[in-house]
């Protein structure tokens, strides 16, 4: 048995060289129990194991003996198989003086537990995370649905200035010509004119009682007198009108199979004006309406407008039933085409849900476009 050095000399050779401060007091402890060839690797080993079982770390370990300086290992105190990139390596402790050993506990797979402790921390983390995306994402619809309220309402403002100019001009100008008497010498075009204005007065009475009707519906405050009402007699005043008002030439296909329908009168007459004038606006100069009614097989009563005009694009098929949907008429007014306030179809859309139906609209663009109504009987 290896005689073992003095302790006294040991603790003399302590004392004595406790002046540098580069190295913890402990070294110089550890340096001479290693002297004393106390402990072995396997004991701190052991006692390791007690440690982090105190700790409730379940994690395999294993201790080495590395020089601090090359790094380079000595000894191992288990062999164990593990990946360098999932483990955790402490601090290395030096056992001698002369800085040429120290020791390192080696934590393999320690992730797993790390995780464990922090599982709450990190799922409520998880849950602020996503609340805060889902904010941010809601509040990204928000910003984008009031700029695109913000384009609409400008490009609404420019086509319904755009359009009530023309009118307000025509009626000025007649009621400057009459005032001044210029037409008293012809009668014939003072009435034209007066004719001319007062078309052009029940087109913005028109419009400013689809806007009110319009409020109303959305807020269920106008009441819906449904009653049995007769199309032939509305039919043909609508294409008469039309017939004699409109400059292109239009032609009218009427099959009427369901002669009655039950309905409030004046919305469905206010329905079927819209379509036709949608029909004729958005046509060339031939236009072909067909305008036909029956009964479907559940007992609803189906009116469809169809016609051969510009049709409408895929895209823009899911939309046209939208407030203020020909927002942007302002860019077609620029080019010469077909303006409006985007009121006519959406008042379609709600005047027919108001009496509990529905209406589709089926389109080819540059072909045709058929809206179908479907209303039911009681």
């Amino acid at each position: 048995m290896p005689e073992l050095p003095d302790t006294a000399e040991i603790g003399t050779r302590i004392v004595a060289t406790c002046t540098n401060d580069s190295i913890s007091e402990y070294t110089y402890l550890y340096d001479g129990l290693y002297q004393m060839g106390l402990p072995s690797l396997e004991r701190i080993d052991s006692i390791t194991g007690v440690l982090l079982a105190s700790k409730n770390i379940q994690s395999q370990y294993f201790l080495r003996m590395i020089n601090p300086r090359t790094l380079k290992v000595h000894k191992n105190s288990k062999a164990l198989k593990f990946s360098k990139w999932d483990t955790i390596e402490s601090e290395i402790v030096t056992t001698r003086v002369d800085m040429s050993d120290g020791i390192q506990i080696i934590l393999c797979s320690p992730h797993s537990i790390i995780i464990k402790r922090m599982g709450l921390i990190l799922i409520s983390t998880l849950i602020i995370i996503i609340f805060v995306a889902s904010c941010i994402y809601h509040q990204i619809k928000i910003i984008i649905l009031q700029n695109k309220i913000a384009t609409i309402r400008e490009d609404f403002s420019y086509a319904m200035i755009h359009d009530m100019k023309s009118p307000l001009t025509s009626i000025m100008t007649t009621l400057n010509l009459i005032r001044t008497g210029r037409l008293d010498k012809n009668p014939q075009i003072k009435s034209k004119y007066i004719e001319i204005a007062e078309n052009e007065l029940e087109q913005l009475l028109a419009l400013s009682s689809r806007i009110l009707t319009i409020s109303k519906l959305e807020s269920h405050k106008l009441d819906i007198d449904r009653k049995p009402v007769s199309l032939e007699p509305i039919i043909n005043r609508l294409t008469n009108k039309f017939s004699t008002q409109i400059e292109k030439n239009i032609s009218f296909t009427v099959d009427l199979q369901s002669a009655t329908v039950y309905a409030d009168e004046e919305l469905l007459k206010e329905v079927l004006y819209n379509l036709l004038d949608n029909s004729i606006k958005y046509s060339n100069k031939e236009v072909n309406i067909k305008i036909s009614s029956a009964i479907d097989t559940t007992g609803r009563n189906i009116i469809k407008v169809c016609d051969n005009g510009l049709g409408i694009a895929p895209k823009h098929l899911s939309s046209i039933f939208e407030k203020f949907e020909r927002g942007d008429a302002s860019k077609r007014s620029r080019k010469g085409g077909a303006t409006g306030f985007g009121l006519g179809l959406n008042f379609v859309y709600q005047a027919i849900s108001a009496h509990n139906g529905n209406i589709v609209v089926n389109s080819v663009e540059g072909e045709f476009t058929e809206f179908t109504i479907f209303l039911p009987q009681v």
